[in-house]
């Protein structure tokens, strides 16, 4: 399950599309889950428990650490994981940390 800022919810579909544009796409599933259920193409992994650590970073260690771009706060960021609950509140914890 998918969630946005502007629209809570995306569909695979609704993703893809979006990957087509300038989006960042965190996934915040642990990474036991990563290797055993696999990656979304073009997605970067920052478990949910690292989140709100690695949206406050020095941009050069979110590169080191992340190998990506770090998101400035107007960038679009969509977030994921396995049924959604993550990824709502990664979207409250980004929020609270400013990003739009």
């Amino acid at each position: 399950s998918l969630c946005a800022g502007g629209a809570p919810s995306l569909s695979y579909r609704e993703l893809k599309d979006l990957k087509k544009t300038n989006v960042l796409h965190i996934d915040v599933r642990e990474r036991w889950e990563i290797d055993r259920f696999g990656k979304i193409p073009d997605s970067i992994n920052i478990p949910l428990g690292e989140l709100v650590e690695a949206l406050q970073m020095d941009p050069m260690e979110f590169k080191e650490q992340y190998n990506q771009k770090m998101p400035s706060k107007s960038d679009p960021v969509v977030f994921s994981c396995l049924a959604g609950t993550r990824s709502k509140q990664a979207l409250v914890f980004a929020m609270s940390l400013g990003f739009s």
